[in-house]
């Protein structure tokens, strides 16, 4: 029939479809699967919309699914809840964001800037296009009975899909658990050491442990968060408003600073249940609460002191005009 054949050795949906795009020549790519379950006869309707200055076009299977064409588990779990998290996270407006038929502009490709290989490729595909600011769309096609065995596999691939979600999301990945937890722990910490009654009991020592533990848990999650943000913009491209706000804002010595006195803090604390101590002859000590409190302190200080150092480290290598200043960012 004329068609050119690209041979990819490498095994994966995403493989596949990197391959044909780096062989392909035309202004617009149509994508679709091999399989029955697409009718191509909708080509030019996805063409027309690339004509009218879309970017990329997706199709939109969900009203459309043919009698055994979609496994059940698939049409109201997996993909509406995948789909839904993607556009919690990243705002897409896509509703079928897996569907098998779609169309780029090739022009589109190099801000695309698509690399996994394997069935998360469609995901990869719709949250970069949001993420560069893409014209997408999207119209209803219908989903037919599959010609042959399928390779997908339900657990496996809905968990890559989850996976490529929140690792290029360090925001909910990271810093919204770290910053809910550090909160959730001050907050214990100090309904600890005020001794105020709450449901009916005193919180003592063990609250006041579990505290510190969920706030230095919760600050190091958000170090860990701050880290990912930074090898995401000044490695793979990535660009995220806040965090750009916070890179032009804040300097190296900005996080030296905030560590140093948080782990001053702390070892003023523990110096002071050290000073009572010798001055009651070494005798017994009931400061339980006030020494898990400067204990968490000095810990999520010296945390945030190389961490600071951490985050200046991986921007030595950032260049072009957004990079800014070789401190930026660092806390």
């Amino acid at each position: 029939a004329g068609a050119r054949v690209v041979l990819e050795p490498r095994r994966g949906y995403g493989s596949a479809y990197l391959a044909g795009f780096a062989a392909a020549r035309g202004d617009y790519i149509v994508m679709g699967d091999a399989d029955l379950t697409y009718d191509f006869n909708e080509i030019p309707n996805f063409v027309r919309e690339l004509d009218d200055g879309a970017d990329l076009v997706m199709g939109d299977r969900m009203d459309n699914i043919q009698p055994g064409a979609m496994p059940w588990h698939h049409r109201y779990i997996g993909n509406p809840v995948l789909s839904g998290f993607l556009n919690v996270l990243y705002k897409t407006g896509v509703r079928d964001a897996h569907c098998g038929m779609r169309a780029v502009r090739r022009s589109a490709l190099p801000a695309l800037d698509l690399r996994t290989t394997g069935m998360e490729f469609a995901s990869e595909m719709v949250i970069r296009a949001a993420k560069a600011d893409l014209d997408i769309r999207q119209f209803p096609i219908d989903y037919h009975p599959r010609g042959g065995e399928s390779k997908l596999s339900s657990f496996r691939d809905g968990w890559r899909h989850l996976r490529f979600l929140l690792v290029h999301s360090p925001t909910h990945l990271f810093i919204v658990p770290g910053a809910v937890m550090s909160l959730l722990g001050a907050l214990v910490m100090l309904t600890s050491l005020t001794q105020i009654d709450l449901f009916g009991r005193t919180w003592d020592v063990h609250a006041m442990v579990g505290g510190a533990l969920l706030f230095v848990v919760g600050a190091q999650v958000c170090g860990l968060g701050l880290c990912a943000h930074a090898y995401g913009t000044y490695f793979m491209g990535e660009r995220d408003p806040w965090f750009d706000r916070a890179r032009r804002r804040f300097r190296l010595e900005h996080g030296l600073l905030l560590g140093g006195l948080l782990a001053t803090a702390g070892l003023a604390i523990e110096g002071a249940i050290i000073w009572i101590w010798i001055d009651r002859g070494f005798g017994a000590l009931a400061e339980q609460r006030i020494a898990v409190l400067g204990a968490a302190l000095l810990i999520v200080g010296i945390q945030t002191f190389f961490t600071s150092f951490l985050l200046s480290i991986l921007g030595l290598r950032r260049t072009g005009p957004a990079s800014g200043d070789a401190d930026a960012g660092a806390r």
